[in-house]
């Protein structure tokens, strides 16, 4: 299971992702409004600054802001930077691997080759999960439409219009 601290980065990143383009989001209106707790919340973004996923701005106008598109942001990324490595089992790790103290010859090993798979189909389902793709999934699009990746929205409305017309 994911913890609270990386589901708490993933729900501030959405939010961030929506926001994309219009400056900076104070800690306090990102905690009141995400309803995550504003202390655990300043470490949390504290860690996506120092991982260079995000900004921040000082003054009034000041909070956080996201330095890379949503579209440059997926999930493997934070679940490593919050969970530790992918794999279930050291001895499949790319990141923290270790050499399986049960195995007697690991490219025999059915247990780890399976492992391997859940690994492997993870990994890529998280790194194909974009920041982007999240806020689309909800239907949520960016506010500042000049920042958002209106182009599949206006293409399905094209269709949506030239379907219509079709059937008149």
């Amino acid at each position: 299971m994911l913890s609270k601290k990386t589901r708490y980065a993933m729900v501030a990143l959405t939010r961030l992702a929506r926001e994309y383009g219009n400056g900076a989001i104070l800690i306090s209106e990102l905690a009141k409004s995400e309803m995550l707790p504003q202390r655990f919340l300043e470490n949390i973004l504290l860690e996506l600054k120092k991982m260079g996923i995000l900004g921040s701005k000082l003054g009034k106008t000041g909070g956080y802001f996201l330095l890379r598109h949503p579209k440059d942001v997926n999930l493997a990324e934070i679940v490593r930077q919050f969970e530790g490595p992918i794999a279930l089992l050291s001895c499949v790790s790319e990141k923290a691997y270790q050499s399986c103290e049960f195995c007697k010859d690991e490219t025999a090993c059915n247990i780890r080759k399976v492992f391997k798979e859940i690994r492997d189909t993870t990994f890529e389902k998280l790194e194909s999960a974009t920041l982007e793709s999240l806020i689309r999934r909800n239907g949520d699009l960016p506010v500042n439409p000049e920042q958002s990746v209106k182009t599949d929205m206006t293409q399905r409305v094209d269709e949506n219009e030239t379907s219509v017309m079709d059937r008149s």
